[in-house]
């Protein structure tokens, strides 16, 4: 299980056996590919959803197979124009059930002004799977001037998240395990397109943006810092936690960065946009908690460190697996 949860083992999976199988994987350490085609540069992205359970507080599996792939699609600074939809049902699984998924697929679809234009559907048989499995590939189209890549990060970058992390980790295990946290906790999942298209609308040259899922801030940012070869320090102050997600971790020995975000991103911006560009996060209604939360530096190539409230620095590894596997 630790293999699919994007962290270090996902990494060695994807750089010893996919990687050398397919001939080298340029999006490898990307949420897309770029790929130019009639002298147009598209984005292109595929990616599979396994949650359990279905519907949990904020979203389901069809709202997360929208969103999962539009967003992916956004960190090429792409608008999402058209998603395929692979289907994979159970034997026996409630038909009512199967078209619940199918309408929270359609109104996320329509939400993020993307259509679904093709797809496929498999059926296994009962015991050999778990009732509903999705696949979303889509395309958009990249804007002349932006480049958006993990190697583009500098030292003196600023580092921002874009709201309040751990929602999405924290709502799907409360459900999952039936755990009461004295308060209501809903997966922060949503379409990151119209937050990237404002970002944009500020300057072009924004340097690398990454949505945080699985393995959470803390794994986006390693994968960052290892692909630029640069260090990063954070304020872990300047973290924006949320109270209920903070005593759920508290509780549960978890530590929030390594929590699943699905509508949050990270953004490394040169320092004389982060202002405006943080400005336009915060007139958004997906960027509104948006904050600075450390910079890029030259020290500790391809390491993340924090600076603890207590003065001291303490280093934000990369995960191993995943502390909550199948939440996406």
């Amino acid at each position: 299980m630790g293999h699919g949860g994007g962290g270090a083992m996902s990494a060695e999976l994807v750089e010893n056996i996919f990687a050398p199988a397919f001939g080298g994987a340029q999006a490898a350490l990307r949420d897309s590919a770029e790929l130019t085609l009639g002298g147009a540069r598209l984005a292109f992205s595929t990616d599979s959803f396994v949650v359990r359970p279905l519907f949990f507080p904020g979203g389901s599996i069809g709202d997360l197979a929208v969103n999962g792939t539009v967003n992916d699609l956004a960190m090429s600074g792409a608008s999402a124009t058209y998603l395929s939809c692979g289907v994979i049902l159970e034997e026996g699984v409630e038909m009512a059930l199967v078209g619940r998924v199918a309408q929270a697929m359609g109104a996320a679809a329509r939400a993020a002004g993307v259509a679904v234009v093709t797809g496929d559907t498999k059926v296994v048989e009962a015991g050999h799977g778990d009732g509903i499995y999705l696949n979303t590939a889509g395309i958009g189209l990249i804007p002349p001037g932006v480049d958006l890549h993990p190697q583009r990060a500098v030292p003196g970058d600023v580092v921002i998240v874009s709201g309040e992390i751990g929602l999405h980790g924290v709502a799907i295990m409360s459900v999952r395990e039936g755990l009461e946290f004295g308060v209501g906790i809903s997966s922060d999942c949503a379409a990151l397109g119209g937050l990237v298209t404002a970002m944009l609308a500020v300057t072009p040259d924004l340097h690398v943006l990454r949505d945080p899922t699985r393995g959470g801030v803390a794994a986006a940012l390693n994968e960052i810092a290892a692909a630029a070869g640069v260090g990063v320090v954070l304020t872990e102050r300047s973290i924006p936690v949320p109270p209920e997600v903070a005593n759920a971790c508290a509780i549960l020995g978890l530590d929030p960065m390594y929590v699943a975000n699905e509508g949050k991103l990270v953004a490394f911006v040169p320092r004389e946009h982060a202002e405006a560009v943080l400005a336009a996060m915060r007139a958004h209604p997906l960027g509104a908690r948006a904050a600075v939360i450390g910079e890029c530096v030259a020290e500790h190539p391809g390491m993340v460190v924090a600076r603890t409230a207590l003065g001291g620095t303490r280093v934000v590894d990369l995960p191993l697996g995943e502390q909550l596997p199948r939440i996406c």
